[in-house]
């Protein structure tokens, strides 16, 4: 009866010791390993299997922090690519190799840019529809509904908003409107890594659809 009284106690102690946290202590956790999970290396990964054997709450016979893919030769989650090699998207294209310059390089630094997706003429219209979809959710809140920097950001803030129908730049190519939305210009931020190369066509395609009305 006394060893059971003293085991409860001593319980008691530990769980209430556990919920006593502050600082660099946050306490004892149940299943820490869903808290806390080990994010994979994608190139060069733990191979040891016992690794972390200690802190795993699985009953997996594995450590906690292997995460290797031991079913390919080079375990590895990702090999590496080949060298000297550049990655192609689905469409084959390679990756816009530009920079962002002052405005005034822009034309003649893109004046060789071409749209590839003019070459898919059967698609011409389809490209327009979803570029006016991209323009509405990517570009309407600054340059406004119809490209006239008619929206309540460029009328409120003195952000220096592109009108795109001024006369300035009814010349601009599609090439032009693409580097642009890739790496930013004047107060205009790069867009290249919210907006894929597929989608930075398609909104240059609407933008002078919309220059034409």
């Amino acid at each position: 009866m006394r060893k059971g009284i003293i085991a409860i106690v001593l319980g008691a102690a530990a769980v209430l010791a556990g919920c006593k946290a502050g600082g660099d202590y946050q306490g004892l956790e149940y299943a820490p390993n869903m808290y806390h999970s080990v994010a994979y290396e994608p190139l060069s990964q733990i191979t040891d299997e016992s690794a972390g054997t200690i802190v795993n709450s699985l009953d997996n016979g594995r450590g906690e922090y292997f995460n290797s893919n031991k079913y390919n030769p080079y375990a590895m989650n990702l090999r590496e690519p080949a060298p000297n090699t550049v990655k192609r998207d689905p469409r084959g294209w390679l990756p816009y190799r530009g920079k962002r310059i002052a405005k005034d390089s822009i034309p003649a630094y893109t004046a060789k840019l071409s749209n590839p997706l003019r070459k898919d003429t059967a698609q011409v219209a389809a490209y327009l529809e979803q570029g006016k979809v991209l323009y509405v959710s990517q570009c309407q809140h600054c340059h406004g509904k119809t490209g006239a920097a008619e929206s309540k950001i460029a009328q409120n803030y003195a952000l220096g908003v592109a009108n795109l129908k001024a006369e300035n730049y009814l010349g601009i190519t599609e090439g032009h409107i693409f580097h642009v939305i890739t790496f930013g210009a004047g107060n205009m931020l790069p867009h290249g890594s919210q907006v894929s190369p597929d989608d930075r066509w398609k909104i240059a395609m609407y933008v002078k659809q919309l220059q034409s009305k």
